[in-house]
């Protein structure tokens, strides 16, 4: 096949191994193609005639924006408003019982479907009480961020949505407008956003919060990554605390700091004594 850069072995080893030293992503050989395909588009807006010069400019800025863009063109993004819908009762059931104020972690917020369901959560699961809540939503990719602050999105992203749902915590656009819809100013208060690199030494959460989302993102990492992550997720969650994983990430989340409480969700090992039943 025919193609505009030329691309070697050689270039795909070294973006595994950039891509996983900056963001902790494990690229399989089969994301050979996606790789190409994305990076390209950095190589026609430098105007940079192959993959090892891009790969030598960026390694010649190690504290560049270009690195920014770089790790933003291989993270992937799929999400949906109240995606796994069994987390949300349960979350609901569990802010219910909780010392208020609640404050819950949306580690992988990408374009804010995500925190904003949960805000929404809470939001029905605690009603004036939620106006105290925290939603922190952090993500590596900065473009998603972006379009996740402006709370904005198509009719088609929320066409899933209960109609009550819709007319509570979303207000129409028209004019201009017309086909999008803006989270109510009572949502979006709930959820802040920053950017956040999961391999970073330093993380905004410092406090122990009532729940950590983290969901569909250890697919991504290595044995290695995984265990590092999940051990600092631990003491950050209130020892009554749960973790929410994505659906393809039960055997993923083996980890003696956690134990399964449900589907793809987890509690701390130690809030029950040794020998007690599950």
């Amino acid at each position: 096949m025919t193609t505009e850069f030329h691309f070697t072995d050689h270039d795909f080893s070294r973006i595994r191994t950039l891509i996983h030293r900056r963001a902790g992503i494990a690229l399989g050989e089969q994301k050979r193609q996606m790789v190409y395909s994305r990076l390209s588009r950095r190589l026609r807006e430098l105007q940079l005639p192959d993959f090892a010069s891009y790969l030598d400019w960026l390694e010649q800025r190690q504290d560049g924006d270009e690195w920014q863009l770089f790790i933003n063109s291989l993270t992937t993004n799929l999400t949906s408003f109240f995606r796994e819908a069994h987390h949300f009762p349960t979350l609901a059931d569990h802010v219910r019982k909780a010392k208020q104020p609640v404050t819950v972690w949306c580690a992988a917020a990408s374009t804010g479907e995500e925190p904003y369901s949960i805000a929404i959560t809470l939001l029905e699961a605690l009603g004036d009480k939620a106006a105290a809540s925290r939603v922190i939503a952090t993500d590596i990719d900065t473009a998603v961020l972006a379009k996740a602050a402006t709370g904005v999105f198509t009719t088609e992203q929320v066409r899933r949505l209960a109609p009550e749902r819709l007319r509570r915590f979303f207000n129409k656009g028209t004019g201009a407008n017309a086909g999008k819809v803006r989270v109510r100013p009572e949502v979006a208060a709930l959820v802040k956003f920053s950017r956040l690199n999961l391999l970073d030494s330093s993380w905004p959460v410092k406090e122990p919060v009532d729940a950590i989302f983290c969901r569909n993102v250890m697919i991504y990492f290595d044995k290695p990554t995984q265990k590092k992550v999940l051990d600092r997720f631990a003491p950050l969650l209130k020892a009554d605390g749960l973790l929410f994983a994505g659906h393809s990430e039960n055997a993923s989340l083996v980890n003696q700091a956690f134990r399964p409480l449900g589907q793809t969700v987890y509690e701390l090992a130690r809030t029950r004594a040794p020998g007690a039943s599950a």
